[in-house]
């Protein structure tokens, strides 16, 4: 049988219904958003934590952020992985449909920004799938093809490092996903004012 002709009548949880009626009008608001993922492989591997900013009005809204750590003891597990990350971080850990769940809410129609975006679109559209629910359907900017756009690049990627030298962002021994989030949006407002992103 034709997949889409199963998932005509397929009744989707409440949480995804909400998710969906809210395209109706174009938002105003950017989501940055940046994942920490077990491995790239969106069909094997898993989302570890999300890390999420608001830029409303050129601005990044610290308010209006948010950040999850998921608990994938089950994945960690099964393929031998330390889950040192997960025991260490003190936020608390939710499970991966709750934090989809929380995530999608918080996005709502926002356009979604990121470093190299599509992987984390597909990490959270496998997570979503698992969760009986649709693809994403947010537009998304990515800070490395703005970059490129801007430079008139087409034959190199940037690493989110070298994005953050090259506009002199402080350097950090850390590397969490909020972390990652919060560079993206700084990026994200020295490029989007060059290329002009309204």
């Amino acid at each position: 049988m034709i997949d889409w002709l199963k998932n005509i009548n397929k009744e989707h949880p409440e949480f995804w219904k909400a998710y969906l009626s809210k395209f109706d009008k174009k938002s105003k608001r950017f989501v940055i958003l940046s994942t920490e993922t077990s491995g790239l492989n969106s069909v094997k591997d898993v989302i570890l934590s999300i890390g999420s900013f608001a830029v409303i009005d050129n601005s990044i809204v610290i308010g209006d952020s948010f950040e999850a750590v998921l608990l994938q003891y089950k994945f960690l597990h099964d393929n031998g992985l330390s889950n040192e990350f997960i025991v260490e971080s003190k936020m608390k850990k939710l499970g991966e449909p709750e934090a989809i769940k929380l995530l999608i809410d918080y996005i709502g129609n926002a356009v979604l920004v990121g470093h190299h975006i599509d992987f984390d679109v597909e990490m959270i559209n496998a997570a979503l799938e698992r969760l009986d629910c649709g693809r994403l359907k947010n537009e998304a900017l990515d800070i490395d093809v703005m970059y490129r756009k801007l430079q008139d690049i087409n034959n190199k990627q940037f690493s989110l490092d070298e994005l953050s030298t090259i506009y002199n962002l402080p350097k950090s021994d850390r590397n969490s996903s909020s972390e990652d989030a919060y560079k993206i949006a700084l990026l994200f407002l020295k490029l989007k004012s060059r290329l002009g992103i309204k």
